[in-house]
């Protein structure tokens, strides 16, 4: 303490020069342009009304898993509220892509179902003027060890997002099959007659496992029907029923592949976890996944049945497969990996869709919308909560100089100071940690004013109070911070211990508050201890304020006393 009163040239040479290596930082940032949230500069409300009757939890997991999806495409301070017992509301701030709103509003109904026929591998499905060729398409093989392949071949095919490039040999494991529908019926049940249905079979309903394998070998002929008259890509919604089959399309640059496919074997919810990763020793990307709950056994069954016969097993995402894996190992545990042609995209991003797609809920049909909010509104804002900040450090400055005069100009600069280290850490925020500014973050900021001429009063009464009792400024300024420093250290713990609890606890914009808040209270501590305490020792060495001129706000007039004690001081 001694060494910092007896030296406040050298605290202030520092805290300046801490301050010059900020605004470096914003130099190399490349903007003086604070981010802003959605309240000033506009962006995209979407409102989703969920269909039937949800269940709050379902209601709070589709949120949150909404807004991991736009947090994983890299947006910064999007919100995602329930409002009552049916809406989600998104706030996406600036400029908004059509494919984060696609990826936003989709209903990610996830489910897993076995191919039956494929438009570059017709199967049970060909006509006699359809060629059976082999399937060219499809993603990696789930298995805990790719199988020997031979040597020029493609290690696996190609993944979720990857160009699909056509292989000669789909999935050459050591597997003999000579089709991918030569495989023998692993339900053991007798082969239906052309109208029969796997669903409607009594021994088999029961087990998705043998319904799924007994559609797969032996499609329904409406269903066979149905698949040689549709076509892709098709821009028609798809319907996605799990208890019936389904013929749909590609995605990407398979958009052009249709599918048949069997009622759902295995439900998105009961995928626990998908992630994307180079495994060790390895350098190729793959996808690991777990299943657990009822469709971990279903998920055994199946690879047990379809190993060694190339027969797919889909992946479908709303209705569309996004990947098609064959099995070239039994996967008894539920944990498996999705090999191929990945890039580090790629698998990344079907690791996304597989853990972010599958929603508790679905959406009414014509319950969505999507309502731009314009930068008119959001200027309009952004220049009141400006005005309102000025106009408050205005006011703030005047009423200390006409009080404290000359001791009052400690005050305006260090508001001063103030104002530009804030701005330096929003702008730094921004950059680094995505933080944007709200209004009610500007909010925060204002009453942060209030809280930092707050500690300087309380210094400045302190000093008087002392100089009243007789001291010296000199020696009042000393006796007056060991005062004054421990009001002001519990007066803004207690601001910060708001914020902080505010932001733990609060939701959306209010986060925003409470961080502003907190920010400025640091920055008020900051200023307070570094900057005007060494600035009002400086000054105390002056004749100007130590022997109490008239203008100094030290004055024995001001001061309610007969005379000032004075120490010497410069002239």
């Amino acid at each position: 303490m001694a060494r910092k009163t007896a030296r406040p040239g050298r605290t202030l040479v520092v805290f300046f020069l801490v301050v010059a290596i900020s605004y470096g930082l914003v130099v190399i940032g490349g903007t003086w342009k604070p981010a802003l949230g959605l309240d000033l500069k506009g962006g995209t409300r979407i409102t989703m009304i969920a269909s039937g009757s949800p269940t709050k939890d379902n209601l709070n997991e589709a949120a949150a898993i909404i807004d991991q999806r736009v947090n994983g495409s890299g947006v910064t301070e999007a919100e995602v509220t329930t409002q009552g017992s049916k809406y989600i509301v998104v706030e996406i701030p600036g400029d908004t892509s059509n494919s984060l709103v696609d990826t936003v509003t989709r209903t990610a109904q996830l489910r897993f179902r076995t191919v039956a026929c494929t438009s570059q591998n017709p199967g049970p499905c060909a006509t006699a003027t359809t060629p059976q060729v082999p399937e060219p398409s499809g993603s990696a093989n789930p298995s805990s060890k790719p199988s020997s392949k031979p040597s020029g071949s493609p290690k696996s095919r190609p993944g979720f997002l990857a160009p699909k490039k056509p292989s000669a040999s789909a999935s050459p494991s050591a597997s003999p099959s000579a089709s991918p529908s030569a495989s023998q019926d692993p339900s053991g049940s007798d082969t239906p007659s052309p109208t029969s249905s796997p669903t409607s079979s009594s021994s088999d309903s029961h087990d998705p496992a043998k319904s799924a394998l007994a559609f797969q070998n032996n499609p329904p002929q409406d269903a066979i029907a149905a698949f040689n008259k549709y076509s892709c890509p098709s821009d028609k919604p798809v319907q996605d029923d799990a208890d019936t089959w389904l013929v749909t399309c590609g995605t990407e640059d398979d958009a052009a592949t249709k599918y048949l496919l069997s009622p759902a074997a295995v439900e998105g919810t009961d995928l626990t976890s998908a992630n994307a990763g180079v495994p060790q020793n390895q350098v190729a990307w793959q996808v690991d996944l777990s299943i657990g709950g009822q469709g971990k056994q279903v998920f055994a069954d199946l690879s047990q049945n379809m190993v060694g016969t190339e027969k797919q097993f889909a992946i479908v995402l709303d209705g569309m497969v996004i990947s098609a894996p064959t099995f070239n190992g039994v996967i008894t545990n539920g944990d498996a990996q999705i090999s191929g042609n990945f890039t580090e995209t790629s698998a990344k991003s079907l690791a996304t869709s597989l853990k972010y797609g599958a929603l508790p809920i679905a959406f009414e049909k014509d319950g969505i919308s999507v309502e731009q909010i314009g930068a008119s509104l959001a200027g309009d804002q952004l220049t009141a909560g400006i005005t309102a900040g000025v106009l408050g450090l205005l006011l703030v400055m005047l009423y200390c100089l006409l009080y404290y005069r000359g001791l009052g100009l400690v005050v305006v600069a260090s508001l001063v100071v103030a104002a530009a280290v804030t701005y330096a850490m929003v702008l730094l925020l921004g950059h680094t940690a995505g933080f944007t500014l709200t209004l009610p973050g500007i909010a925060g900021l204002i009453v942060a004013v209030g809280i930092t001429a707050d500690s300087f009063v309380v210094y400045f009464e302190r000093i008087r109070d002392e100089m009243r009792d007789g001291k010296s400024m000199r020696v009042a300024v000393q006796a007056g911070w060991k005062r004054a420093r421990n009001t002001c250290l519990a007066a803004d713990t207690v601001s910060l211990l708001a914020a902080v609890v505010l932001y733990i606890f609060a939701a959306g914009v209010v986060k925003g508050f409470a961080f502003a808040l907190g920010l400025s209270t640091l920055i008020d501590l900051a200023i307070f201890f570094w900057f005007t305490h060494p600035m009002v020792t400086w000054l105390a060495r002056y004749r100007f304020f130590n022997s109490g001129h008239r203008l100094s706000g030290l004055s024995a007039e001001t001061l309610g006393v007969d005379r000032i004690s004075t120490a010497g001081g410069r002239a």
